[in-house]
């Protein structure tokens, strides 16, 4: 049995999937699920994006995306839909690269996950290297039973999935992209319940940085 995972980060530019160069034509990021490839090579797509009706007729005008649909809920916007273009992410998925998430963005994509070991890290960037724009931003062994950023800075879960949805939503930006209602709507959750995760989350990012002050 192997024991060493590994959670890994990369960076991809260049890719022409229909999800990069909608974020690249509107600046408007969207969070998607780990694609799901069928057999006759088309790709199951679920992600979400602030709302903005440009970025949702940017998709529906691609004659590369099949019945899209649009669900709202506050600010944002989830999709689903059908992709006849499969994207970069599925080459490192088959030199085996655990996809847990992609974050496009400005035509790039962000895409987090695990390898197990580093002969199979190295296959996953030698297969890299035969794609246009694929970069390891980052690499860290993967504490047992969490997600990358929960094991590396020993967030919840539920601390973790605050975080991001509000980084993701815009939360943070100045100005504000986002209410604190908006992104408690998006999780299910009453905004008082998404703001102790997130006052408890940033404690502990807080902690972690500056541990050796």
């Amino acid at each position: 049995m192997i024991e060493e995972c590994l959670a890994v980060e990369v960076r991809v530019s260049g890719d022409d999937c229909p999800l990069a160069e909608a974020t690249a034509a509107t600046r408007t990021p969207a969070r998607a699920e780990p694609p799901q490839l069928r057999a006759d090579g088309n790709v199951l797509l679920r992600f979400g994006a602030p709302r903005d009706d440009g970025f949702a007729a940017c998709l529906d005008a691609d004659d590369r995306i099949r019945y899209l649909h649009r669900s709202r809920a506050g600010e944002r916007d989830t999709y689903r839909c059908l992709s006849k273009h499969p994207c970069v992410v599925h080459e490192l998925v088959s030199a085996g690269l655990l996809v847990e998430d992609v974050t496009y963005r400005d035509g790039d994509a962000t895409v987090t996950g695990a390898v197990v070991g580093h002969e199979v890290l190295r296959g996953v960037m030698e297969t890299a290297g035969g794609t246009v724009g694929v970069q390891l931003t980052r690499t860290y062994p993967l504490r047992e039973e969490t997600d990358p950023v929960s094991g590396r800075f020993g967030l919840t879960p539920p601390q973790t999935e605050a975080l991001r949805a509000a980084v993701e939503a815009g939360y943070f930006a100045v100005p504000r992209a986002a209410s604190s209602a908006d992104v408690a709507a998006e999780l299910g959750l009453s905004k008082s319940a998404f703001l102790e995760r997130l006052r408890r989350a940033e404690a502990t990012l807080y902690r972690e940085l500056f541990a050796d002050r």
